[in-house]
């Protein structure tokens, strides 16, 4: 009778622990789930082929179902309100939004907490307290020209306005829901006398981009900017440097940091509240936040949020610091500068620039 009594309490304090490993970080327990479905995964964002294929290559049990590549933020965010109810495939385990996005979501219910193995290695800054929502990246908004089609390229956001630019620059994504596209209006605004608490500039910019014929209402991607429809995308620099690989010289084409105006996106991650397959939820964000995941982050030019560690234990190889650009005087704005910017451009983009900014056919 003692040994049973002492391989059940045992077991009693196994449970436990797991339960509270579960919720603060470390291991999540053991799951039946075979199944993950993200949302918003470009294969060429952020090199998300490569950490898609990885993660499924560590759990090969495990079925990942992609969900609208080319969904922005505020779509993620509504495909979790859109399927509350919904177990199946339809319903988004995990999200990567833009930072204002994350607590926003945390306000509305929508994602749930937890905390990585290796929580404390990710700023402070960047991360909810209570371990809703934890950055992951960041990138710098840049200019990838198709110079076969436009041999001048620009240096600065200044550029874009010439005349020689009409009908060849594009955003990438809609300002009234995408992050990236919301955090070009600001990082333009940066440039023309705004700042980083007066995004208004920005909204003007583009309104005298548009009234100029600059502007194409499309949101730009790599194959776009491949056949010249939008000679010059503006997007997170991974975007663009990725692209040129890609690309493999056919067309030509240059990525450029923007002289003035340079503006660093963090990007969050977080789990469905209403997730269907929770456990698995919580090995995906293990994998993101381990050092292999945040390598192959820098794989496909993005500044993991944990670089900071892994410099200081060097185990970043060298070829992947060398990839990665020079983006020294790039500004990294606060959640509420960048919840008030937010506001702004998406409520005032209609009135203010009137560009219907549409997917591309």
């Amino acid at each position: 009778m003692r040994t049973k009594n002492f391989a059940y309490h045992l077991l009693a304090l196994f449970v436990i622990a797991a339960t509270l490993l579960s919720a603060c970080g470390g291991a999540p327990a053991a799951s039946a789930e075979t199944e993950l479905n993200v949302i918003a995964l470009p294969h060429d964002w952020c090199n998300y082929g490569g950490v898609i294929d990885a993660f499924k290559a560590k759990y090969p049990n495990i079925t990942v179902n992609e969900l609208n590549p080319d969904a922005g933020s505020g779509d993620e965010i509504e495909a979790i309100k859109a399927n509350k109810e919904n177990k199946g495939p339809q319903a988004p385990d995990v999200i990567d939004v833009g930072f204002a996005f994350g607590e926003s979501s945390k306000a509305e219910g929508l994602i749930q907490p937890y905390k990585v193995s290796t929580w404390d290695s990710i700023p402070d800054d960047a991360k909810d307290p209570e371990g809703y929502w934890y950055g992951d990246y960041y990138g710098v908004l840049s200019f990838l020209v198709n110079t076969d089609v436009q041999p001048d390229v620009p240096q600065d956001w200044a550029d874009l306005l010439d005349p020689k630019y009409n009908g060849q620059v594009a955003m990438s994504g809609d300002p009234r829901t995408s992050n990236q596209a919301i955090q070009t209006v600001h990082a333009a605004a940066l440039a023309n006398g705004g700042s980083l608490d007066n995004a208004q500039p920005g909204l003007d910019y583009f309104a005298e981009m548009n009234t100029a014929g600059n502007l194409v209402p499309l949101i730009a991607n790599n194959g776009l900017v491949a056949t010249g429809e939008t000679a010059v995308r503006i997007t997170w620099d991974y975007n663009a440097l990725a692209a040129i690989d890609s690309f493999e010289g056919n067309p030509a084409a240059e990525v450029v940091i923007p002289a003035t105006g340079r503006f660093a996106g963090v990007y969050v991650q977080a789990i469905s509240a209403y997730a269907p397959h929770p456990e698995n939820a919580k090995l995906w964000m293990e994998f993101l936040y381990s050092d292999e995941g945040q390598l192959l982050w820098m794989e496909g030019y993005c500044h993991p949020i944990r670089e900071a560690d892994l410099r200081a234990r060097g185990v970043i190889p060298a070829e992947l610091l060398a990839k990665l650009p020079d983006v020294s005087g790039a500004v990294f704005p606060t959640l509420d500068q960048l919840n008030v910017a937010k506001e702004l451009i998406t409520t005032k983009w209609d009135s203010a620039v009137g560009a219907d900014v549409q997917a591309a056919p």
